[in-house]
């Protein structure tokens, strides 16, 4: 893919990368794809970001070998450059003071304190860049009772409350698909910055920005949260039914699973009509939508015969309609391929080299301006591969370990 030639909005912007996995490197990819420049220190001691040996998909180069460039680490690194920089020796922390010298953001997610013994915290920076945009990422952020204790996506998802609600009614609760706390995580963390970086440009100040995984994952419980805090009731797990919307769920049909999503009267009303249920719609127990919520086990049992009649694309049929929304629930496969998405560039190809084909297949960023496109101007990074290159910028000599 060629990229385009228009800046970005974020072009000029440089941000310096100390963060790994998903969270952080999600806002920073973010960041790049709008324009930003971003650095991303990687440790040779570990052989950079842990998610490089997060398979078992992995990019193959020419002659079919696993390369470094795993599916996990890729969906969260492109538009960046790695640079191998071991923190724990002096030459290390030096390499990093210089380019936060540079560096408009600086994102990390060591354990709170973890920066403090190499001089590479924020209120060390602080000192010597007034004006730095700081963005700290933890499992439980940096106060509480638990900001010592380490945090992946699955425990701020148990912790946070979604697991709570995910999965059946009588089953086990269960985390989301991916690692979407993370990924939240990261969206916080992107508009946090963008919005500290406006207050920066208005007032020359930097500032410190504390994020947890735990606290982002908490803010989107959303109406669920909401119904808790204002009834006191505890939300139960409901499948895929909706806590405040019914009929609003999966159902059977001849040959699969279809989403009905049915969000006012009158369309339950049209519904009903559509599938040859019209007592349905005019039975007063079902005519407002509270009313269905606190008769939703029968209105299901009298929904579910009817529709596991039809088949999925006489079902979808009758609703589209009549204008009631719903759809199909599609794998993973299904989805990528679908018109909508090769209508809208869901999957991009950014050119690679020294992997198969010369290029890798990679999940477009979702955001369509219309001055400032996206642009995909650098495939995710082989480890270190652009050690030599920035410090040279530096006047340094790379005396860090750097396999490439």
């Amino acid at each position: 893919m060629v990229a385009s030639e228009t800046p970005g909005a974020l072009d000029g912007l440089f941000v310096l990368d100390l963060s790994r996995i998903l969270a952080g490197p999600t806002a920073t990819q973010l960041l790049g794809d709008m324009g930003a420049t971003v650095i991303k220190i990687e440790n040779p001691k570990t052989g950079g970001d842990d998610t490089r040996a997060w398979g078992p998909n992995y990019a193959r180069d020419n002659d079919g070998n696993a390369t470094d460039l795993s599916a996990y680490f890729m969906a969260a690194n492109r538009n960046k450059h790695s640079v191998a920089v071991d923190l724990s020796t002096e030459d290390g922390q030096n390499i990093i003071r210089k380019l936060a010298a540079r560096a408009d953001v600086v994102i990390e997610n060591y354990k709170p304190g973890g920066l403090v013994k190499y001089g590479l915290d924020h209120d060390t920076m602080r000192k010597a860049h007034p004006g730095l945009v700081y963005c700290s990422i933890s499992g439980f952020g940096q106060t509480g009772p638990n900001r010592d204790k380490p945090g992946y996506d699955l425990m701020a998802q148990g912790y946070g409350g979604i697991m709570s609600l995910t999965g059946d009614p009588d089953g086990t609760p269960t985390k989301v698909g991916v690692g979407i706390a993370d990924v939240m995580c990261g969206m916080y963390a992107t508009i946090g910055i963008l919005a500290a970086l406006r207050h920066r440009d208005r007032t020359g100040e930097g500032q410190h920005i504390d994020l947890s995984l735990v606290d982002a994952q908490m803010a989107w419980l959303i109406n669920e949260g909401c119904n808790y805090l204002v009834s006191g009731d505890v939300p139960e797990r409901r499948g895929n039914a909706h806590p405040n919307i019914v009929p609003y769920d999966a159902f059977a049909t001849s040959d699969g699973h279809v989403l009905v999503a049915v969000g006012n009267d009158s369309q339950f009303v049209r519904f009903c009509d559509a599938i040859g249920a019209p007592e349905l719609g005019a039975d007063p127990r079902y005519a407002t939508n509270l009313k269905r919520i606190e008769n939703r086990v029968t209105l299901t049992q009298s929904l579910t015969p009817i529709l596991a009649r039809m088949t999925k694309d006489e079902l979808l049929g009758k609703m589209h309609s009549v204008k009631v929304p719903g759809g199909p629930i599609h794998d993973v496969a299904e989805a990528l391929n679908s018109d909508q998405a090769q209508a809208r560039g869901t999957v991009v190809a950014v050119n690679r080299e020294g992997v198969a084909d010369g290029y890798v297949r990679l999940l477009a960023n979702p955001l369509k301006f219309s001055a400032t496109p996206v642009t995909y101007r650098r495939a995710p990074p082989r480890f270190g591969q652009d050690t030599d290159a920035v410090l040279a910028t530096l006047d340094l000599q790379n005396t860090q370990e750097n396999p490439d």
